[in-house]
């Protein structure tokens, strides 16, 4: 079978939570995005949308404007690119409720990653995010919710007080959010179906999957990034989700931001095995019931994390990820065919750097990071094992003292700041995924 039909859409996931790019960077890389293979983009946008109103307070900074997100998706479109946008509305929910307008809303006090199912006004929230993003995205065919990793679910008082009823249960307050959500989607928007992350429904039993609704309303997206994933345990998962009556199943792989929370540089081999092994889980799954690909590319874990590696420097493993997709595999013929691309003079995929500058966009950002993590980090550690406390060269503002002041203001540099334990996540938390 031909990878074009087990992947009929393969969609580059811009994940706009850390470091979002410009405008002007966006019309340089979707032409080579749909060149490489693309036919999508699912976008997230979490704090750069412009949002209006009482939720205006969501907005970054720099959030895009209106007018720069008409033109992000009228740059899709001339590249042939089918915007998905993606709008959390359960879980990493933190751009939202670390607001002091929202903080009542949290599930557990403390956190602000989840959202409370049982106010009237969580669910108002999300709506009314819904309804603005697609204000700005009118016809589009999908719409992601989001919904993963909804932890610290059923641990809010309210929520204890609900489990404690006999036929009430976690999944069951799971399912009922999910469906609301949905339904509103469904009911407002028609013609725009619904996605959602699939880890929260991984355990329910197939029993009460079915009988919840869910797979009526919304279209699961199984994620995994590992380049060991589990062939066969993913296509007994798309079997159990068939015949639970989900019409259509999403595929979700990674090119970057998914092998460490401040990983610098992107370790190409581990993305070109995790896209080999979802073309195995395409090829041995039910036949027609997976409508396409996301490629994410996460940039942090969460929205008070570090940055992971930033957009142009995963572009070689995108590159090599797509074309990868589109021939069904990874030879030296598609190598070639990426270095072509890139116009690197060689690609290498065990040490994350490849031999030339690059003309891809952002080449030269990617030529600048990985100067600074090969580099300058041996440097900068070993500095940094010599003086425990500042070295008498901090005083100095010529000569030799002014190269080791420039190491350390790059390790400042490097380090982005970190919210309060009260505003992040307790001890011990270690987020797997990343959307």
């Amino acid at each position: 079978m031909s990878c074009s039909s087990l992947f009929k859409m393969r969609l580059v996931h811009l994940d706009l939570k850390g470091a979002p790019p410009k405008v002007s960077y966006l019309s340089e890389v979707f032409p080579l995005f749909h060149a490489l293979g693309a036919n999508g983009l699912l976008i997230e946008y979490e704090d750069m949308f412009p949002y209006e109103g009482h939720l205006k307070v969501l907005r970054a900074k720099y959030a895009y404007s209106p007018a720069e997100v008409a033109e992000i998706l009228r740059l899709a479109r001339l590249s042939q690119l089918e915007v998905i946008p993606l709008v959390q509305t359960f879980g990493h929910m933190e751009f939202v409720l670390k607001h002091a307008a929202f903080a009542h809303l949290r599930e557990v006090a403390l956190f602000p990653n989840t959202l409370n199912p049982h106010e009237a006004e969580s669910l108002a929230v999300v709506k009314a995010m819904i309804d603005q993003i697609l204000e700005l995205h009118r016809g589009a065919q999908w719409l992601h919710m989001g919904c993963d990793e909804v932890y610290f679910l059923g641990e809010g008082e309210t929520s204890k007080q609900w489990l404690q009823q006999e036929q009430n249960s976690q999944a069951k307050l799971c399912l009922s959010h999910i469906r609301a959500v949905a339904s509103h989607v469904l009911a407002q928007h028609p013609g725009t179906t619904p996605l959602v992350w699939d880890d929260m429904l991984r355990d329910i039993p197939q029993d009460q999957l079915k009988a919840s609704g869910v797979p009526q309303m919304v279209e699961p997206v199984l994620w995994d990034y590992g380049a060991d994933l589990d062939v066969y345990c993913k296509v007994l998962l798309m079997e159990k989700y068939q015949e639970c009556g989900f019409q259509r199943l999403w595929a979700a792989s990674a090119f970057k931001g998914a092998t460490g929370a401040s990983q610098a540089l992107t370790p190409v081999e581990h993305h070109i095995r995790n896209h080999m092994q979802w073309l195995q889980v395409a090829d041995s799954g039910p036949v027609d019931i997976l409508q396409g690909i996301i490629l994410t590319g996460w940039q942090r874990y969460d929205h008070f994390s570090v940055l992971c590696e930033l957009l142009p420097v995963g572009i070689p493993s995108l590159a090599a990820c797509l074309q990868l997709l589109v021939h069904g595999g990874f030879t030296e013929h598609v190598k070639l065919k990426v270095e072509s691309f890139l116009g690197v003079t060689s690609l290498e995929m065990m040490d994350a750097v490849s031999e030339g500058a690059g003309s891809f966009p952002g080449s030269d950002i990617h030529a600048l990071i990985t100067q600074i993590s090969l580099h300058l980090r041996s440097s900068v550690d070993a500095l940094l094992e010599r003086n425990s406390f500042p070295p008498r060269c901090l005083l100095a503002t010529t000569g030799p003292g002014t190269h080791c002041l420039d190491l350390l203001q790059v390790c400042h540099w490097l380090v982005q700041p970190l919210p309060s334990q009260a505003e992040a996540y307790p001890p011990g938390y270690d987020p797997a995924h990343t959307a």
